[in-house]
């Protein structure tokens, strides 16, 4: 792509993101020209005038759309690109905040192709997954949860997930459950997550050491994981493409 367009809600999380991806994009040659912000409140549910907006600007080159739309404004900004007609071969969109749960609200078929990038997918397999899944399943089942019989797992269940199983394993490392003995405890604290990867805690910061993957929209509602990063990558707290973090890589 040539062109991008940087589109979030409106708080601290997708304005910081699309500082980093600005400075990112110009750091490849990218033109503020060629690059478009846009917001949108929590909750936003009208997306027919900015998904037109993003087809008048994609006229001007090949254009791909970085999403950092948060929660279930998701579902009418993928329902909107399925009404325009919007497919992935013409402008490709990279979501960091849709995965499996917002897709079960949406007809995917006319999604297929769009990207995400996640730490995990439930379509990885392994025999950590698979086990996770299954038990995922069956625990909605058995509780008679909302939707139960289409339960799916994701990103931010699977962190939970891991999160608890690393506080669990540093209370007994701590054998107490205070609360500074416990935070001693969690540096270097690891864990074989359904990611297929052992996450490790930084000694230094806190921040897990995880995989990226980027996995491509199924016509099912799932993922394909069309690439992954071969080790977990440590975190960077500090992005060195934002002025004033010069030094604090290792931090």
């Amino acid at each position: 792509a040539k062109r991008f367009v940087l589109l979030g809600t409106d708080y601290v999380y997708p304005r910081t993101t699309n500082k980093i991806l600005r400075a990112f994009l110009h750091s490849k040659g990218v033109k503020d020209e060629d690059i478009k912000e846009l917001y949108t409140p929590f909750g936003h549910s009208d997306y027919q005038t900015i998904v037109a907006d993003i087809k008048r600007f994609s006229a001007g080159g090949k254009t791909a759309v970085i999403s950092t739309i948060n929660g279930d404004s998701n579902v009418p900004f993928y329902k909107e690109l399925g009404n325009a007609g919007l497919k992935a071969t013409d402008v490709p969109v990279v979501a960091f905040s849709v995965g499996e749960e917002e897709l079960r609200g949406v007809d995917t078929k006319p999604l297929v192709g769009h990207l995400a990038a996640w730490n995990y997918f439930e379509s990885v397999k392994n025999p950590t997954n698979a086990d996770f899944v299954r038990k995922w399943k069956a625990y909605a089942a058995a509780k008679h949860l909302p939707n139960a019989a289409t339960a799916v797992t994701n990103d931010p269940m699977e962190a939970t997930y891991v999160g608890i199983h690393m506080w669990a394993q540093a209370v007994e490392k701590a054998k107490s459950t205070d609360t500074d003995k416990v935070i001693a405890a969690m540096g270097g604290q690891s864990y074989k997550a359904p990611s297929g990867y052992t996450l490790v805690m930084d000694q230094t910061n806190h921040h897990l050491h995880k995989p990226v993957m980027i996995g491509e929209i199924k016509g099912d509602g799932q993922f394909s994981v069309v690439w992954k990063s071969k080790e977990p990558v440590r975190a960077q707290p500090w992005s060195p493409f934002i002025k004033g973090n010069e030094g604090k890589q290792n931090l």
